[in-house]
């Protein structure tokens, strides 16, 4: 083996994996996967697909082998700038890539394949659109064999949308604790009794968990059963239809609908966006993080510039607009995101290296923290110098809000507890990020007392 740096996340497929050389992302495809290799590039359905934005498109190299003994083939995939995770994904993300992950398979079945896997996290977001990234999840289709993968959509997918959907849209977090997928018995118990009166539910879920029950420690021939290719399509057309009929309306919620509620005046929002847009010609990043990004209206200045940019919101509801937004206006510079910074993603898995935490997927040029300090200072608790210490490690330059106590939304939330935050002011603010950063330019917003900061890092 080489000295290359095998991705921790790809270990799991004997088919092959993904490496790094140069700073270059590869994928070995191993000589045990050379038949159902070919077969995808020779059927058509490889074109097919990348045709068609369903699976990320790759060019065969010729490298030296990461796994000389082991290796058919090396190709170069199409990177995807920023990896996110199922448990950060709102409702409608995760019901696109359930959609997208049927369409893979019921296109794989008209060129004799079949996709062996079926897990959220083989989708990612690229340019607005979910997309199949791993290559090696297809096989050839032998008539007769069941789908393999149907436990896992149900696990990764259906369990975690009938739950949002029906439930709590909160139960989607629980894919974090589940990394393999939402058991299907708890899935069953935790849904309200009127969905085993629904087709797709009833089958798919609650008589789906029964059958697991029933057959756990039987052997596979014994669970296998023979399913004729039009029993098979038969099937996936029923997980698509109840895939599409489930949904969630992002109910009115204090942030969903902030700037309906907000006390800046339309002068002072339209100052806001002018100094952020100058900030931003200023520094010209590669790439943006809004944090606290609401529905994604300053994001937006940002990926309208071409600018990737991630938007961080705690509200699914938010989210969930964000994304609507996003695929209203087919844009592809913005991935709204699901994160609560006081308990940000974690790293996961296997070694905890599996699936990367937010700073591992940093740093970014830029954060853009825009009404969100006094949140975390006075709701969280947490000290101005905690928050400048963390920015610090995951940005090099800063767009930042400081909201003085005497503003409408800081005395709101001190209306309900005890003022302890005598070191929350403008000087203390400035003291502790000027720890990490130059503070490069600040300027009030019209008709607030509100101040916006650039600033870069030390």
């Amino acid at each position: 083996m080489t000295g290359d740096n095998i991705l921790p996340a790809s270990f799991r497929d004997p088919s092959g994996f993904v490496f790094k050389r140069d700073q270059i992302l590869y994928r070995q495809v191993n000589d045990s996967y050379r038949e159902h290799y070919d077969l995808l590039v020779n059927s058509g359905l490889y074109e097919s697909l990348t045709s068609s934005g369903l699976l990320i498109p790759h060019n065969e190299v010729d490298l030296e082998p990461a796994v000389s003994e082991t290796c058919y083939r090396t190709i170069r995939p199409e990177e995807i700038p920023f990896i996110s995770y199922p448990y950060e994904w709102c409702f409608s993300q995760l019901k696109d890539a359930a959609l997208t992950t049927l369409a893979v398979q019921k296109t794989a079945l008209e060129h004799g394949m079949i996709l062996k896997d079926a897990s959220a996290y083989n989708i990612q977001f690229r340019r607005g659109q979910p997309v199949l990234v791993d290559t090696l999840s297809f096989e050839r289709y032998n008539e007769g064999v069941p789908w393999v993968a149907y436990r896992q959509f149900c696990q990764h997918f259906l369990a975690p949308l009938a739950l949002m959907s029906y439930t709590d849209i909160r139960l989607g977090t629980l894919l974090r604790d589940y990394i393999d997928g939402l058991p299907l018995d708890l899935t069953s118990r935790l849904l309200p009794g009127k969905t085993k009166f629904s087709f797709g539910a009833l089958t798919h879920l609650h008589l789906h968990a029964k059958s697991q029950k029933r057959y756990e420690g039987s052997s596979v021939k014994t669970t296998r059963r023979k399913m004729n290719r039009q029993a098979l399509r038969g099937l996936i057309d029923s997980l698509e239809v109840f895939t599409g009929k489930l949904n969630w309306s992002p109910n009115n919620t204090t942030w969903a609908d902030y700037y309906d509620n907000t006390n800046y005046s339309p002068a002072a929002l339209t100052h806001k966006e002018q100094i952020v847009t100058e900030y931003l010609e200023r520094v010209r990043p590669s790439g943006v993080w809004d944090l606290g990004a609401n529905v994604g209206r300053f994001s937006r200045l940002a990926g309208e510039r071409n600018i990737l940019t991630i938007s961080f919101d705690i509200d699914p509801a938010a989210v969930e607009k964000n994304y609507r937004e996003v695929r209203a206006r087919k844009e592809t510079n913005l991935l709204p995101l699901l994160l609560d910074l006081t308990n940000p993603s974690p790293p996961i898995g296997w070694e905890n290296r599996e699936r990367m935490s937010l700073p591992e997927r940093g740093p970014v040029d830029m954060v853009m923290a825009l009404a969100l300090v006094h949140h975390l200072a006075i709701t969280n608790n947490l000290p101005l110098i905690k928050i400048a210490t963390f920015l610090n490690n995951i940005c090099r330059s800063l767009i930042i809000e400081f909201v003085p106590k005497d503003d409408s939304q800081v005395r709101r939330l001190l209306a309900s507890r005890e003022d302890i935050f005598d070191r929350y002011t403008k000087d203390e603010f400035e003291e502790a990020f000027r720890t990490y950063f130059n503070i490069e330019n600040s300027e009030n917003i019209k008709e607030t007392n509100r101040a916006l900061y650039l600033m870069t890092k030390k």
